[in-house]
C-alpha cells in the first residue's frame, strides 16, 4: 500500500508541473508579445487590433502576428528596401 501511495504523490507532482507548463508559458509568451505589439511602430489602430487577434485566437494569434504583423525594420534590420 505505501508504494501505491508514493506513486500516487509522483503522479500528482508530475500533473501539478504539467498544468504549470500548459499554462503559465503561453501566458508568459502572450505578455512578452503583447509588449511586443506595444513598442512596436504601429497606428494605434493597428496595436489594438493585434492585440484583439493574439487574445481572442489563442493559438494561431500570436504565429500570425510574428508572421505578418511585425514592421520590416525590425525583421530585416535598419535596411530599407
Amino acid at each position: 500500500m505505501a508504494a501505491y501511495q508514493r506513486d500516487s504523490d509522483m503522479g500528482c507532482l508530475t500533473a501539478a508541473l504539467l498544468a504549470i507548463l500548459v499554462i503559465f508559458v503561453p501566458v508568459i509568451g502572450h505578455i512578452v508579445l503583447t509588449i511586443m505589439i506595444l513598442t512596436d511602430d504601429l497606428t494605434v489602430g493597428e496595436k489594438l487590433l493585434w492585440l484583439i487577434v493574439v487574445w481572442l485566437f489563442w493559438f494561431i494569434g500570436p504565429f500570425l502576428y510574428l508572421l505578418l504583423g511585425q514592421r520590416r525594420n525590425r525583421l530585416l534590420g535598419a535596411r530599407q528596401f
